[in-house]
């Protein structure tokens, strides 16, 4: 068993400006941990975290990789949260590279087909447009979890890069809520960028159902 980044050093006030690793967070730590071996294999030279908070799915993602370390990328909108990604790479000794900035834009020119393993856990939670806007514009805590419309306004503006950023041998494992639909989800990824799919791991946390999905160039056993 790999694992789960020491996050000791995080404190109160931390953990009140930046998103407290969930089940969410931790499906997701399982879904990688589920593919540590063929991830191991590809030997990874980019990878990228988009929305990473704390930084424990990256740092945990560095465990898994181990020696030498691919160049690991965490984006976020709250300076916070860049902060603390920062540290907890610190503590873990995994060099991560915190940018201030919205999803992964600033870095579509040069990154362009070049990220190996792409990372998103969005804001997933269904709210009304204007909450999950002025969540974005905050910048705060709220923008990790309100997703507008459908859960999807936030992750759908990712969705629109993914093929962009990912590598020929790239995969992007997604966080999403049963209520996203799922279904349409996969499809649109295919249909508009010939991205093929796999549910790696699902799991009921209350009353919702989180799933973590991966998508590739290539079929990887579609689901």
């Amino acid at each position: 068993m790999i694992p789960t980044p020491d996050l000791s050093h995080l404190t109160r006030h931390d953990l009140e400006q930046v998103y407290d690793p969930a089940e969410d967070t931790f499906l997701l730590l399982d879904a990688l941990e589920q593919e540590a071996e063929e991830l191991r294999k590809e030997r990874p030279l980019i990878c990228l975290e988009v929305g990473s908070g704390s930084g424990c799915v990256s740092a945990f993602l560095g465990i898994i990789l181990g020696q030498p370390p691919p160049l690991y990328l965490c984006t976020d909108i709250n300076q916070h949260a860049t902060r603390c990604t920062l540290a907890t790479g610190k503590q873990n000794k995994i060099i991560l590279d915190s940018v201030t900035c919205s999803l992964a834009r600033p870095l579509l020119s040069r990154l362009h087909h070049a990220v190996d393993v792409l990372l998103f856990n969005p804001p997933y939670v269904p709210t009304d447009t204007d909450e999950a806007s002025s969540a974005q514009s905050s910048a705060d805590i709220a923008g990790s979890w309100a997703g507008g419309t459908d859960g999807m306004e936030i992750t759908n503006r990712l969705l629109q890069d993914v093929e962009c950023l990912l590598s020929p041998r790239g995969r992007f494992y997604l966080v999403a809520l049963k209520q996203n639909d799922i279904p349409s989800i996969r499809s649109k990824m295919l249909e508009d960028f010939g991205l093929t799919s796999q549910i790696v791991i699902e799991r009921r946390a209350g009353r919702e159902l989180l799933l973590i999905i991966r998508f590739a160039r290539t079929a990887l056993s579609l689901s």
